[in-house]
C-alpha cells in the first residue's frame, strides 16, 4: 500500500513533575489536567510513550507503526540507511516552576553497554523565561572526580558549577557528559535523541507528597560527567524567511526560521523535518490543501514530503537530520 503523507501532528503525552506547574496550558495551550505538568512530550518512540497520530487520514496510528510500514518515506533513505526503523530523536516541550534536579545523561558507548540505548545528547531553545531565570550547565572551571565526589559529600556542589542567567530565545546545545540543570521559572523546547537515560546527582533534598526523595545515580555518573568547563550557549542568525543554523551536529541539525510572508521549501528524501512552532501561526501548503500551526504546535514531515510552502508570521525551530 502506497501512503498520501501530509503534515502529521500527535496527541501530546503529558507528564506530571515534582517541579512542572501549569503553563504547558497558559503559555502553550496544552491539555494538562494537573498542576504539576512538568512535560510534554510532542514526538517520541521512546517505550511506553509512543506517539499517536492526531489528524487525517492516519489518525490512531502509532509513529513506530508508519515507520515500520514506511520507513524510506518517513524516516527518509539516508536516516533509514544509518539508524534502521528507529525514530532516532525525541520533542519536548517544559514547564520548570521549580529547578529541575542536577543531572547528567551518558554518551551512546556508555549508554548502549548499560542500558542498550542511545546517548542522549540535547539542546534547549528557552521559550520563556521569568525574570531571575538560570539554568545550570557544566562546571565553572575544569574539575575532577575527587573534586566532584568531595563536593558531593559536602553538599557544596552548586559552588563548582556554572550557572547562567537565561532569556526568551536564548538556545544551549549540551553534549552527553555536561552536567545540568533547567532552573524555575521557564518554559523550554527540547530536542535531543532518543533516550529516556538521565542520571540524578543531586536534587536539592527535596521530598515529594509521600514525604520520599527521589532516587540518586551518584555511581552510574562518576564516568559519565565530563568534568572539564564546557562552552554551551549558542549564537545564531535570525535572518527572515532563512533556515538559520543553530546546532548542527551528528545527531540532528536544527535552524531558525523567522517566517514573515512565505517559503518554498524543496526536499531530497534524505530526512524527515520536525517544525515546532515556538512564537506566531503559520500554515503549510501541500499539494492544494493547507495546514495551520500556532505557538507550541509540533509537526512532522515524512521525508516523502519533498515540496511545500511555508507561509505566515511565526518563529519555528525546524530540524533535521543531516
Amino acid at each position: 500500500m502506497k501512503a498520501e503523507f501530509y503534515p502529521l501532528q500527535f496527541d501530546p503525552i503529558l507528564k506530571e513533575r515534582i517541579w512542572g506547574g501549569e503553563k504547558l496550558k497558559t503559555v502553550l495551550n496544552k491539555p494538562i489536567v494537573s498542576k504539576i505538568t512538568g512535560e510534554s512530550w510532542e514526538l517520541s518512540t521512546v517505550e511506553g510513550d509512543v506517539s499517536i497520530i492526531a489528524n487525517g487520514d492516519l489518525k490512531g496510528k502509532s509513529l513506530t507503526e508508519i515507520i515500520e510500514q514506511w520507513p524510506n518515506e518517513v524516516l527518509g533513505t539516508e536516516v533509514y540507511a544509518r539508524f534502521g526503523k528507529q525514530f532516532p530523536l525525541l520533542f519536548k516541550f517544559l514547564d520548570a516552576r521549580e529547578d529541575l534536579s542536577i543531572q547528567v545523561h551518558p554518551n551512546d558507548e556508555l549508554a548502549k553497554k548499560r542500558h542498550n540505548s542511545f546517548g542522549k545528547t540535547e539542546m534547549w531553545y528557552i521559550m520563556q523565561a521569568d525574570d531571575d531565570a538560570r539554568i545550570i550547565v557544566g562546571f565553572k572551571e575544569n574539575s575532577n572526580a575527587k573534586e566532584y565526589l568531595e563536593s558531593l559529600k559536602n553538599k557544596t556542589l552548586l559552588t563548582l558549577l556554572d550557572d547562567v542567567k537565561v532569556k526568551a530565545g536564548d538556545v544551549f546545545f549540551l553534549e552527553t557528559g555536561t552536567v545540568h540543570a533547567i532552573g524555575a521559572g521557564m518554559v523550554v523546547a527540547e530536542i535531543q535523541q532518543t533516550s529516556d537515560i538521565t542520571y540524578r546527582i543531586y536534587d536539592f533534598d527535596r521530598k515529594d507528597a509521600q514525604g520520599n526523595t527521589r532516587e540518586l545515580h551518584v555511581d552510574l555518573a562518576l564516568d559519565a560527567i565530563n568534568y572539564n568547563k564546557v562552552d554551551t550557549f549558542k549564537e545564531y542568525t535570525k535572518v527572515v524567511n532563512q533556515s538559520n543554523s543553530i546546532v548542527d551536529c551528528p545527531y540532528f541539525t536544527t535552524n531558525f526560521v523567522p517566517l514573515d510572508g512565505e517559503i518554498e521549501v524543496k526536499k531530497e528524501g534524505k530526512t524527515f523535518t520536525v517544525y515546532m512552532c515556538i512564537d506566531g501561526n503559520f500554515e503549510i501548503e501541500y499539494k492544494g490543501s493547507k495546514y495551520h500551526y500556532k505557538k507550541g504546535d509540533t509537526v512532522l514531515l515524512a521525508a516523502a514530503m519533498n515540496s511545500y510552502l511555508l507561509k505566515g508570521k511565526a518563529s519555528i525551530l525546524e530540524v533535521v537530520i543531516s
